[in-house]
């Protein structure tokens, strides 16, 4: 149960990581370019979609392990 609990409690902490990045990155864009903010946002959110994904699919490998 340890083993699997670090797996997901790593999952976790890097999705955390993926989705800050991605956020930091799109309010650095609209920064830049606010006439874009609309679409950097579209793209921001479907980043973190995926990354709630991958860590989702990561934590269910975790616990079956």
């Amino acid at each position: 149960m340890g083993m699997s609990a670090i797996g997901a409690g790593l999952a976790a902490v890097g999705a955390g990581i993926g989705i800050g990045l991605a956020a930091w990155g799109a309010l650095n864009g609209m920064a830049r370019q606010p006439e874009m903010s609309g679409k950097l946002q579209t793209a921001m959110l479907i980043a973190a979609a995926l990354v709630e994904g991958v860590a989702l699919f990561a934590v269910v490998v975790a616990f079956l392990k």
